[in-house]
């Protein structure tokens, strides 16, 4: 009988995940400080992120998408006093349902055609407080999602899955 490692056991564990996540909202900021748009399908490009958003192409690669968990907003809703959180007052991209986003860390995934490798968390910052009223800064905190860059263009649109593809090995 052959014995796995602790560590074969452990990665073995971080690769399963449940069944895969749905895009349930896109947004798209077409102006600093300025409500999102939201979309149904968004086209992705390798040099600028989300075609039709303000940060396209001026930030580093490390942001050119930012995604939200549908089970964030709810919890970040419950923690306000309210029954819904518009995801469009996030300020974040996409809005995803059914896949723990934290545990994307370090790995590639597939939406539609489009390719992303998450980055790291995506903290909120002081208009949470202005979009969603007092303490809406540290109701998000914890819950603000992931930022991603794009390993492979193409479209995005509401309804497609999120599904795990690989691990990116850190050099």
């Amino acid at each position: 009988m052959v014995q796995q490692s602790k560590s074969s056991i452990m990665s073995d564990l971080i690769n399963k995940f449940a069944q895969k996540g749905v895009v349930q909202w896109i947004g798209l900021r077409p102006e600093k400080k300025q409500p999102l748009t939201s979309v149904k399908s968004v086209e992705v490009s390798l040099t600028k992120g989300l075609v039709g958003d303000h940060f396209a192409g001026t930030y580093s690669n490390k942001r050119q998408v930012t995604l939200i968990q549908a089970e964030h907003l709810q919890t970040v809703a419950s923690l306000m006093g309210v029954n819904v959180i518009d995801p469009e007052l996030t300020r974040r991209n996409i809005v995803v349902q059914g896949i723990n986003l934290l545990a994307l860390k370090e790995k590639q995934f597939k939406i539609g055609e489009v390719i992303l490798e998450t980055t790291g968390t995506c903290q909120p910052c002081s208009r949470m407080e202005t979009n969603l009223g007092k303490g809406g800064y540290n109701a998000m905190r914890g819950h603000g999602g992931i930022t991603a860059k794009v390993i492979q263009a193409g479209l995005i649109h509401i309804g497609d899955e999120v599904e795990v593809l690989a691990t990116v090995i850190k050099s």
